[in-house]
């Protein structure tokens, strides 16, 4: 059965956990923020099932639980953001919030990082532009590579995202995807409920399925939309990881592999008022209605056809509602690791839905 808790116990919790491991305590609220705020959108393979490795690899030595981050290059439209080899929501969440400042003053912003690490869903931070009323365009090298360039053999391509929010009269557009079929995340959640994988997810060196998730090691993730997904790919390495000097191809370090190595991982995000062609009212009114447009086009089984977005909102509202549910194997992960830091877990004695 499934414990539901609410979502501000949960991120004391998992921030109890990091600040156990020496992270500041400011730290420890901005990613333990993300962590369940990824959860509560539904997007659980970037949720609290990544605490565990995080503290696993603080305690390794691999992450820097007292990074001093700083911008180390800068004009008025752009910034580079040097994480010291932080936890990544927090190097993320200081990029974000200065494109988000830059932009407001100047119209656009693009900020990257170096030195960062796994910053969790890549949709939190463009969603945090479209919270301000700004266009948001996010793109981060993978920390893994599982994925070789389109007609090669050798894996080193990643699942690397893009996200890009929009604001409405509403719920914000936000299209959040990998540009592979699917993400390590995803990959793992499913082992973890014991379900098979899907056919074109990943595939062997011949080009076979694997549907087994535990022979995922063994195989290939398979590019979205094939050759254009690949090229897509190798883009987002390049404006997310080459432009910035940060890890990209064979420099990328697998932090699943390696907990030790600081991963210099890179992220960007381009930020622009919505007010650039038009005024922004105009703008959200007519984007509103577009997308309603579509909403009302007519769906399969009758209702209305669901956008980018849509899910993730429906879901943050019943997980709002109902409180967030946490599986039973990643409560007893989360509460041996409580135990093991000396923490109190709520996820002990709770009642079950």
């Amino acid at each position: 059965m499934t414990t539901r808790l609410p979502a501000a116990e949960l991120t004391e919790f998992a921030a109890a956990i990091l600040r156990a491991c020496e992270v500041s305590p400011e730290h420890a609220e901005v990613t333990a923020s993300r962590l369940v705020e990824a959860d509560m959108r539904g997007r659980s393979g970037h949720g609290l099932i990544r605490l565990q490795p995080y503290v696993r690899r603080i305690q390794a030595g691999g992450i820097n639980v007292r990074p001093h981050i700083q911008v180390v290059h800068e004009t008025p439209v752009s910034a580079l953001v040097e994480g010291d080899n932080g936890l990544g929501q927090v190097v993320m969440t200081r990029a974000t919030e200065l494109a988000i400042a830059k932009a407001a003053e100047v119209g656009i912003a693009w900020v990257g990082t170096v030195a960062s690490n796994h910053a969790g869903a890549a949709g939190l931070y463009a969603e945090m532009a479209a919270e301000a009323g700004l266009v948001a365009m996010y793109f981060a090298v993978a920390n893994a590579n599982g994925m070789p360039p389109w007609g090669g053999r050798n894996p080193m391509l990643g699942t690397n995202p893009i996200a890009i929010a929009i604001p409405t009269g509403d719920v914000p557009f936000l299209l959040d995807i990998a540009t592979t079929a699917t993400s390590h995340g995803s990959i793992k959640v499913a082992a973890r409920e014991g379900r098979q994988l899907p056919e074109g997810w990943l595939v062997d060196a011949e080009g076979r399925p694997i549907t087994d998730p535990a022979r995922a090691h063994e195989g290939y993730l398979v590019p979205m939309g094939g050759y254009k997904g690949s090229g897509l790919t190798i883009a987002i390495g390049l404006l997310a990881g080459v432009l910035n000097g940060a890890a990209f191809g064979s420099d990328v370090v697998d932090h699943r592999k390696d907990q030790v190595t600081p991963t210099n991982t890179g992220q960007s995000i381009l930020v622009l008022r919505a007010d650039l062609f038009r005024p922004a009212d105009e703008v959200r009114a007519e984007v509103t209605r577009h997308l309603n447009e579509l909403r009302d086009s007519g769906g399969h089984d009758g209702e209305r056809v669901r956008l980018p977005g849509d899910r993730a909102a429906e879901t943050r509202a019943d997980n709002e509602a109902l409180g967030l549910p946490v599986p039973p194997q990643l409560a007893a992960e989360l509460s041996q690791l409580a135990t093991e830091l000396g923490v109190d877990s709520p996820l002990k004695g709770t009642q079950s839905q």
